[in-house]
């Protein structure tokens, strides 16, 4: 679980004032997280692990960095530094002019419990308000209208939350709010219901007024005197500092007239399972169009000699500018291709990620699937996966997450991939498959986990 804080001084006048210095917060979880992202995350932290070309919450910081007059951010998590240490030093080179840092926590504290943890640094600077980001979610992040809405109701509430239609029966797998659609207040919050609440779910985007620290303080000193109460205590105590803000927090704030949900109708979808980066990686593409269209490949490829040639592209296609892609090839459309990745003659990809140092032999197909860093696939081979994106003739439709095995305990069919250094050979199949790390295949494979 991965979040954003940006803290957001608020001036009373129609127009928006910041205060000079700003922060960003990102809360991102531990080494044990990620576990239905596996393989993927076995090599990499997830929050790291690159869609469209960039890693996932270099998206987060894109679009904080947009809000004006950001000056700070602060990434707080339980991965070790030394994992994030490079990419800190890349974001401060990227976006001159943010002072970005990690801290670590001393054990995974729940979605709020960083938050209060690390009290002291948010509300450095005297903020009145902050943003809050799930950073498991990608978006086309409305957060300059999120703070527009919320400076107009500033005297009221503590919490506003972005919120987004799903269908009946999805909306029980997220965060429920029952709204008064004429003042836009949230009268009632559940997380994932066992029943039927409401189609308006929360998407993980907050903005949260500096009132809400007496919030998460009655909240830890509730759970210690708990704990100090027991006659027996199993545990080391650590547990008291967890806090959840979705069932902490926002249940108990909801119908006291202090939390307020702004509907948008942008696209937003959790990055859960590795299928999901998939349907990410499709829509950053898309966004990549009107933003950043200097990112779109143009068919304009760099060969094994250095010289420039074209390369068939279809649609949205990212290709890193150390790549190698013979001009034969063709990619797209929703292709992202990483550094230093190599692509033969003849190979056609579409819908999936390919990452650094990974080679495609001549005259492949590469369909819904993942490529692993630094793995290869031979020629002549198909490597196919089954996308499983959402129900196109239901709106309001998000990304199914299944688990990995159904009730019969065969693999759930979804898309390809292979893990890190993965060997494919020439003139084989692989399909609907989850190749493990380092592995060397022989033969085809259809429906099975290669461990």
């Amino acid at each position: 679980m991965y979040f954003f804080f940006l803290r957001t001084p608020i001036s009373g006048r129609t127009q928006i004032v910041l205060h000079t210095m700003l922060k960003a917060v990102i809360l991102i979880g531990g080494p044990l997280k990620g576990t239905r992202f596996r393989p993927l995350s076995l090599d990499i932290p997830k929050p790291l692990f690159p869609v469209a070309g960039l890693p996932l919450i270099q998206h987060h910081i894109e679009a904080c960095a947009n809000v004006p007059n950001l000056k700070e951010i602060l990434i707080l998590g339980y991965y070790p530094a030394s994992e994030l240490s490079q990419f800190i030093a890349d974001m401060v080179q990227e976006y001159k002019g943010l002072i970005i840092r990690y801290l670590q926590e001393f054990t995974a504290l729940g979605t709020a419990g960083g938050i209060y943890h690390f009290r002291d640094q948010i509300r450095c600077g005297n903020p009145e308000a902050f943003f809050v980001l799930n950073g498991d979610i990608c978006a086309d992040f409305p957060l300059v209208e999120m703070l527009n809405f919320h400076q107009e109701r500033k005297d009221k509430l503590v919490v506003t939350i972005m919120a987004t239609e799903a269908t009946r029966q999805q909306s029980m797998h997220y965060g429920c709010i029952v709204q008064d659609r004429e003042t836009f207040e949230v009268t009632h919050y559940v997380e994932k219901p066992s029943t039927f609440v409401s189609t308006l779910i929360n998407c993980g985007i907050y903005i949260c007024s500096v009132d809400i620290f007496q919030t998460f303080a009655s909240v830890f000193n509730a759970r210690h005197q708990e704990y100090y109460n027991e006659s027996i205590n199993n545990g080391s105590g650590k547990e008291t500092a967890i806090i959840y803000l979705e069932t902490d927090v926002l249940m108990p704030l909801a119908g006291t007239g202090r939390v307020f949900a702004l509907q948008t109708n942008n696209w937003w979808s959790q990055l859960k399972t590795a299928g999901s980066a998939i349907y990410a990686n499709r829509h950053y593409l898309e966004l990549y169009r009107s933003r950043h269209k200097d990112r779109l490949a143009q068919g304009d490829v760099k060969t094994e000699e250095g010289k420039e040639k074209k390369c068939n592209i279809i649609g949205d296609v990212y290709i890193h500018p150390t790549a190698s892609i013979h001009p034969t090839a063709t990619l797209g459309p929703n292709v992202s291709i990483g550094a230093a990745a190599m692509i033969g003659p003849g190979v056609r990809i579409r819908e999936s990620i390919v990452l650094s140092g990974a080679t495609i032999a001549d005259h492949s197909l590469v369909l819904h699937s993942v490529v692993g860093r630094g793995s290869s696939v031979g020629r002549w081979t198909r490597v196919e996966g089954t996308p499983c994106d959402p129900n196109p003739n239901k709106p309001f439709a998000k990304m199914e997450n299944p688990p990995l095995f159904n009730s019969d305990g065969r693999l759930n069919p979804s898309i390809t991939i292979l893990g890190c250094s993965v060997t494919v050979p020439s003139e084989v199949i692989l399909l609907n498959s989850i190749v493990l790390p380092y592995k060397e295949l022989t033969r085809s494979f259809k429906n099975e986990i290669i461990l």
